[in-house]
């Protein structure tokens, strides 16, 4: 993972050497929660090199996932407080937008990270994961293991929220697609017709809601096989309402994140597949980035034919399948959240 950052930041032409010149330079980095595994490593790799490049980072984090006027009243502070950038994961991608122009117009370098802005033009960059895609891997690689009986799948599909953040649309999306699902608007999730689709709930992208959506879907129908989940946290949670009734071995659940503790999850046989990201690299990228604008003005270019930087995903199962690249969970423990 060492390699990989190295190269990302040789791409992005931000090669930056600590010293004074960053000395006075201010930051801040704005997550949707402090407790999420995800946003904690976001915060390290965010520290280590605010930390490298001499620059002043206030962190900042909803009570939640979903609290989006925290959210607001943290970049508000950011502005006043004479911040050069911000670094942020937005709860709510459209409403935060009013909030995100007033500190642009203010002066401020905005970068979305993970979750991109709607519309995505709203930040000034954008450092994420091709969430489409990570769900696509992992929509792939279900229909795949199953064969023949993806045509009876019976899927529940665990999502973030009823604002429907663009990373929630996206993995979603991304999912029905690799699985052979055609979308209806791929802007938003809940309008497909396919029948082997028993119905979406939200789960805040933890535990508990995980469950609590499961328990839901459930009630709905008991014969679900198939479970599309947000994040780890919220597979964790559909799989404890699964043990519950004595079905955690015979369901398949795929996941997006590629932390620790979701590898080891896949290792043990609680997530099937899980699509790994790396937001370490985001939030240092982001820092980065910030410390080049303050001195030069420069903003950061997206990859090639995306409208995104591209940060990277990998499919991480024990169990490969013909066609879906993928990496194994050694090799995913290694990578985790670098």
């Amino acid at each position: 993972m060492n390699k990989l950052l190295t190269a990302s930041v040789l791409a992005m032409g931000t090669c930056l050497g600590a010293g004074a010149a960053w000395a006075e330079t201010g930051a801040c980095l704005i997550t949707k929660t402090d407790t999420n595994p995800f946003f904690v490593k976001m915060r390290e790799g965010a520290d280590a090199k605010a930390q490298e490049l001499g620059i002043t980072l206030n962190s900042y984090a909803g009570k939640v996932d979903g609290d989006h006027e925290t959210q607001v009243q943290a970049i508000e502070t950011c502005i006043a407080n004479g911040a050069k950038g911000i670094l942020i994961t937005a709860s709510d991608t459209s409403s935060i937008v009013t909030a995100v122009t007033q500190a642009r117009d203010a002066g401020l370098l905005v970068i979305a990270l993970d979750t991109p802005l709607n519309p995505i033009d709203a930040a000034d960059a954008t450092f994420a994961t091709d969430n489409f895609l990570a769900g696509e891997l992992i929509g792939k690689w279900a229909a795949a293991s199953l064969g023949d009986e993806a045509a009876n799948a019976r899927i529940a599909m665990l999502d973030l929220a009823v604002s429907q953040p663009t990373v929630g649309v996206l993995r979603d999306q991304g999912f029905l697609q690799g699985f052979g699902i055609e979308l209806g608007d791929p802007n938003k999730w809940g309008d497909e017709t396919d029948s082997r689709i028993v119905g979406n709930d939200v789960t805040a992208g933890n535990e508990e809601g995980g469950r609590r959506a499961m328990e839901n879907l459930l009630a709905k129908d008991p014969t679900i096989n198939v479970v599309y989940t947000i994040n780890e946290p919220a597979a964790a949670g559909a799989y404890e309402a699964l043990k519950a009734i004595g079905r955690e071995n015979d369901v398949l659940i795929v996941s997006v994140d590629g932390g620790c503790p979701g590898v080891q999850n896949v290792a043990d046989g609680v997530i099937g597949a899980t699509s790994q990201q790396y937001p370490l690299l985001m939030a240092a990228l982001g820092i980065e980035a910030i410390a080049k604008w303050a001195e030069t003005g420069e903003k950061p270019a997206p990859t090639p034919g995306k409208a995104f930087f591209d940060t990277g995903v990998a499919l991480v199962t024990d169990k490969p399948v013909d066609g879906v690249p993928s990496i194994d969970t050694k090799e995913g423990n290694e990578l985790c959240w670098g």
